[in-house]
């Protein structure tokens, strides 16, 4: 497996470890439809998280968060819309961003709630 397929893997990893330790109960990862996926559905109380996780082995080209672009948000919309009308949920849907910068044995993790406002 090519290193940033294992540094993406690693990063989802950690990403759901740190949503459970927050009390974020996991219901999807790598939720696929059509074209898109969707890192991990998570939910605390009434909300659905959607979770894009970006890993990086350092920041010299920029903020993980920054490698989210509009076509990437435009199928997690389409993704999720599909997700919650299928399952039939009732829930507020939120658009976070966990960007994780990983090297070696340091590991940074930065949650971004509704890191970008669905329209």
């Amino acid at each position: 497996m090519a290193h940033h397929n294992e540094l993406g893997k690693k990063g989802e990893k950690l990403a759901i470890d740190y949503l459970l330790k927050n009390d974020f109960k996991i219901l999807e990862t790598n939720y696929r439809y059509l074209k898109a996926e969707v890192d991990i559905i998570a939910q605390k109380k009434d909300i659905l998280a959607v979770v894009e996780v970006k890993t990086r082995s350092t920041d010299y080209f920029g903020n993980p968060q920054d490698f989210v672009n509009p076509k990437k948000i435009k199928l997690l919309l389409s993704a999720i819309d599909y997700y919650v009308v299928e399952k039939d949920l009732d829930v507020e849907v939120r658009f976070d961003i966990i960007a994780i910068i990983h090297q070696q044995n340091n590991t940074k993790i930065e949650h971004l709630e509704d890191a970008f406002l669905h329209f």
